[in-house]
Parts: structure tokens; C-alpha cells; sequence
């Protein structure tokens, strides 16, 4: 799966919320200030030809969606995180977080117990 930019990685944060939309309903849920239909339009594109994105027609438009769920990307970018900066291990990410994020242990304990039900 390839990686995104910041600027496709936002349009699909948004498609991922709205599960289809067209260009100005991406716009729309985007933050000011807002980017110019051109712009988001080209993005858009360039994620179909990423796969990322497929469209639909409706009238004379088109509908966008994602084809690749927000998890499989989300887990694919946690990977090449610890890959890349913590050498494959995720024992030293949590640590990284710990010490820079100033985690409490309670707060450690509460994540343990979300994977611990997780599993379940």
C-alpha cells in the first residue's frame, strides 16, 4: 500500500467519515480555509490512481468512496512508524511515549485493559 501526502491523507480522513461524497462535500467538512475545488479535485484523482478511491456517476457528477478502510491503512502507518524509528519495536515506541508525552502509569494500565478486552 503506498503512503500518502498530509494533503491526501486529510481528503481521505474525510471520505472515510462521509463513506461517499462528491468534490464540494469534500470541501465542505474540510477545515479554513478552504482549498480550491480544483485542488481537492486533483487530489481526489490522484488517490483513485493511488487506489485509494473509486468513484461512481450521479447525473452529470460523480460520487467518490474509499475502497481502502481507514484500519488497514491506520495499521500500515503504525508499522512503518515503529520500522522506521523504533526499530521494529513497539515495546520502544510505548516507551518513547511514555517519557516524551509524560504518560501516566494509570493511563498505561487503561491502554493494557482496551487491548485486553480487545482480544477477547
Amino acid at each position: 500500500m503506498k503512503q500518502l501526502t498530509k494533503a491526501e491523507e486529510e481528503v481521505m480522513q474525510v471520505l472515510w467519515q462521509l463513506e461517499k461524497s462528491n468534490v464540494a462535500g469534500v470541501i465542505d467538512e474540510l477545515p479554513e480555509p478552504k482549498p480550491a475545488y480544483n485542488t481537492v479535485s486533483t487530489i481526489i484523482r490522484i488517490l483513485e490512481s493511488k487506489g485509494f478511491v473509486d468513484h461512481e456517476k450521479e447525473g452529470k457528477g460523480y460520487l467518490y468512496f474509499p475502497v481502502v478502510r481507514k484500519s488497514d491503512y491506520s495499521n500500515q502507518s503504525i508499522n512503518k512508524l515503529v520500522d522506521g524509528y523504533f526499530q521494529g519495536s513497539f515495546k520502544s515506541m510505548v516507551s518513547f511515549f511514555m517519557k516524551k508525552n509524560d504518560m501516566s502509569l494509570s493511563e498505561l494500565e487503561s491502554i493494557l485493559n482496551e487491548i485486553k478486552k480487545d482480544k477477547k
